[in-house]
């Protein structure tokens, strides 16, 4: 059964400055509410019990959002009639309940924030969420652990995008197509439109074995230095490992921009109407 899920958060948030110069970019509003509350209320509804946030001493003010009992009781007293306050501070509560903390203070990739987190994982896969990708109306983490228990595999969530936007993503080889899922040959990262082997994408959302573990170790860092959690499913696959794509039904959003940020806010609140 897969219990835990980890949510990388430490990157710096380049794309969305100068806000994230001073507020992480994972706490900025989406309609009412941190970005991360959505990927959390996917996690719960997905029979998650555990997540694990990867953050940096420059982001704690993120741990501190899920301790600030204190100040929540003292506005509470003050304004006992204000229904929504109360509302807010025990939902707050029921999520610190499944938040577990784990530092990367050097910026060394996705793959690195992963590894940091082998101690804390108990089960033989888990479930990754990148906070950029919000997916709205279908719980693309149910459905992949759905897929993940009829296969017993790894799954990567994706989407068709435009053939001539392919550089921009990581791009799936596919070995055969089934209705809305397909059996991953390799991932080739931002390839140009004649080296794109499909317009299959890769999105934020992963259920990886611990397996991968033992390749983040002895792993060398790729682009920028960093440790590329990519490189490590593409030995996996070499290594006969199984993994399934599965294109999700639910709506996409992409928070990692500002213009991304702007207009998911926009959709956000029209899909909440």
């Amino acid at each position: 059964m897969i219990k835990q899920a980890i949510i990388p958060l430490a990157g710096l948030g380049t794309r969305l400055l100068p806000l994230t110069s001073v507020i992480p970019k994972e706490l900025l509003p989406i309609n009412g509410k941190p970005g991360f509350e959505y990927i959390l209320e996917e996690c719960k509804e997905a029979g998650i019990k555990e997540v694990i946030f990867v953050i940096s001493k420059k982001k704690e003010i993120i741990k501190k959002y899920f301790n600030n009992d204190a100040f929540f009781k003292e506005i509470i007293k003050r304004k006992k009639n204000d229904k929504r306050l109360a509302f807010e501070y025990n939902k707050i509560k029921k999520y610190k309940k499944m938040v577990k903390f784990v530092y990367q203070n050097l910026p060394r990739g996705t793959g690195d924030a992963i590894l940091k987190c082998q101690k804390h994982i108990k089960s033989n896969y888990f479930l990754m969420l990148l906070p950029d990708d919000l997916i709205m109306k279908k719980n693309c983490s149910l459905e992949m652990i759905k897929i993940h228990k009829k296969f017993n595999a790894s799954v990567i969530a994706s989407k068709k995008v435009h053939p001539n936007d392919v550089s921009r993503w990581g791009i799936f080889k596919l070995k055969k197509l089934m209705k809305n899922n397909f059996f991953i040959n390799d991932v080739i990262e931002k390839p140009s439109l004649k080296r794109a082997p499909s317009n299959y994408a890769v999105i934020g959302r992963y259920i990886l074995h611990k397996d991968i573990f033992k390749i983040l170790k002895k792993q060398k860092p790729g682009q920028n230095r960093e440790i590329h959690i990519t490189d490590s499913i593409k030995e996996l696959i070499k290594r006969k490992k199984r993994f399934i794509g599965h294109v999700f039904a639910g709506k996409y959003l992409d928070c990692g921009s500002m213009s991304g940020y702007i207009k998911s806010t926009l959709k956000i609140a029209k899909i909440k109407l």
